[in-house]
């Protein structure tokens, strides 16, 4: 996941910026689309969604469901864009090319939002990336992954598999600590996205629209990075490098040479 690969395996990656809360976030929003349309991002539409409110300790009342809302901001070819909520602001995309571009557009809009709000802080940064791992004719999954990730061997047909390791690394320099998961699943099914990773607003590349039951992977991998971090975007920028490079590493920790030459 250096240099690009000519063969990426990558069908859906987000950059995750969580800032201080802006409650009235909707009397900014005109503005902040602006600046991102005349950045290449024209399409924009309004997403009305439900969330559960839990309160909190020590408060009586029952949680509730509210109404919330977040804005998409667009390319028009739907290939990537933004998500805009009052206290987060996402770069998503499906059509992945390099790891500078990807934290550059996040950076990009991030800037947006302060430039317009004045920002006091950040207080998440988190970098997530699907991997579809799609066996040639003849070959299997197994090819493409550590032996620790085959699944149990047992002489049945496998519906499906998972399995998760979650790992606490060094990120700097605005926060010293990160939280890496990583996650596996075996399966066969059309390729999908977990329930909480829907490219909303986006059309899926082409190779990687199947709709039949295939066998394959996902490699799901997520690191962030919780704490207090100043709004200079060149440190901003070197905590995502740093994200980054960590997940290249347990990247690497996870196929295997086979995969790597397949997707090179």
């Amino acid at each position: 996941m250096g240099k690009k690969m000519s063969n990426a395996p990558v069908y859906y990656a987000l950059a995750q910026a969580h800032f201080n809360p802006v409650a009235a976030m909707v009397r900014y929003v005109d503005e902040i689309q602006d600046r991102l349309r005349r950045e290449g991002y024209p399409l924009f539409e309004p997403q009305q969604f439900a969330q559960l409110v839990i309160p909190g300790q020590g408060q009586s009342q029952a949680p509730q469901i509210q109404q919330a809302v977040s804005w998409l901001m667009t390319r028009s070819d739907r290939a990537a864009g933004f998500i805009l909520g009052p206290s987060a602001i996402t770069y998503h995309t499906t059509h992945y090319q390099t790891h500078n571009e990807f934290i550059t557009e996040l950076l990009r809009g991030l800037a947006a939002v302060h430039e317009v709000v004045s920002l006091d802080h950040v207080s998440r940064l988190g970098l997530r990336y699907l991997n579809a791992v799609l066996p040639r004719t003849g070959e299997t999954a197994e090819q493409y992954l550590v032996g620790g990730l085959h699944g149990i061997d047992f002489d049945a047909a496998r519906q499906h598999a998972m399995t998760e390791s979650v790992f606490t690394t060094d990120t700097g320099p605005l926060v010293p600590k990160g939280t890496l998961v990583v996650r596996v699943y075996r399966t066969v099914a059309p390729l999908g996205f977990p329930p909480d990773m829907l490219p909303t607003g986006l059309a899926v590349a082409p190779k990687f629209e199947i709709k039949e039951a295939r066998d394959h992977a996902i490699i799901d991998t997520d690191h962030y990075a919780q704490g207090g971090m100043t709004m200079e975007m060149s440190k901003l920028n070197e905590q995502l490098l740093s994200l980054h490079g960590m997940i290249k590493l347990v990247f690497g920790a996870t196929t295997t040479d086979h995969a790597r030459g397949a997707w090179a």
